[in-house]
């Protein structure tokens, strides 16, 4: 009876502290999508460092807690530093606006050890990352959440009522309809739908300079208008954006002559804006 006590009291402190971080961060943006592959993960990064670049303060939380890939894409270097207060710690830094937590930085070296968790675990460590975290007050907390529907969106769902969603697809049919049920997924929890945003829409050949539809084109943007959501964007194919990922380069977002540079900025642009007004539709 005790122990059942115990955790009740520990629950509630819990959910007071919860409630205390999440008061002072102005705006909390889910990025989601209905399948993986479909370069979720990178949009969230590259659209917190365009933010941060803004002068905005920004916290990137990777809740894919089985497959974490933010840190690698940002090249991130340190890891989460202990708090003055007991059991707090602070967020990796990638730079003066920008801190990072996720899961990768607490595996130590090893950074291939598999998380085999189920989801209580998940949503518990899910929690943590909010309550024993010390932000610096961010102006976004930009959320990388893994795909699907399953217990990490509906934990950010529940412990962020306030939080809005990014939906990342790619424009084959094949990724639509899982984004389909992403969208109805919003709609069951009443999480607000900030857009849509598709990827790997359009790839320029190096040779020949032809744009090229490798994965057709306006899937995204077709959806958005059928659902009444806000289309956000497009995002070329790159492969040297791709190979940057993979070295954890992000100079490129320094290039404005690049194709998906242009189109990467334009979209934290929008994010920006709609961010900015009491209300979204």
């Amino acid at each position: 009876m005790e122990e059942k006590k115990s955790f009740k009291d520990a629950r509630q402190l819990q959910d007071e502290e919860i409630k205390k971080k999440l008061g002072k961060i102005k705006h909390k943006l889910m990025v989601m999508s209905g399948k993986g592959g479909v370069g979720k993960s990178s949009t969230a990064a590259y659209l917190a460092v365009l933010l941060s670049k803004k002068g905005y303060k920004v916290g990137l939380m990777d809740i894919d807690l089985h497959g974490p890939s933010i840190p690698r894409l940002l090249g991130l270097k340190s890891g989460i530093m202990p708090a003055p207060t007991p059991g707090k710690a602070f967020p990796a830094r990638l730079s003066e606006n920008l801190e990072v937590i996720s899961i990768e930085v607490l595996m130590g070296e090893d950074k291939d050890i598999a998380t085999i968790w189920r989801g209580p675990i998940k949503i518990g460590v899910i929690r943590q990352f909010i309550a024993d975290i010390e932000w610096s007050d961010p102006d976004f907390l930009i959320i990388d959440s893994p795909p699907g529907t399953g217990d990490e969106p509906l934990t950010v769902a529940q412990t962020i009522p306030d939080s809005k969603a990014i939906i990342v697809t790619t424009p084959q049919e094949i990724s639509l309809a899982d984004v389909r049920k992403s969208i109805n997924f919003c709609q069951k929890v009443n999480m607000q739908i900030l857009g849509i945003i598709e990827n790997m829409s359009g790839f320029v050949c190096p040779y020949c300079g032809k744009e090229i539809d490798l994965f057709k084109k306006r899937g995204g943007e077709e959806v958005a208008k059928a659902k009444g959501l806000t289309f956000l964007g497009r995002l070329p194919l790159d492969p040297n954006v791709v190979e940057a990922g993979d070295r954890g380069d992000i100079s490129f977002l320094d290039n404005k002559e690049l194709a998906f540079t242009k189109a990467i900025t334009e979209i934290a642009d929008k994010v920006e804006q709609l961010c900015m007004k009491k209300d979204i539709h």
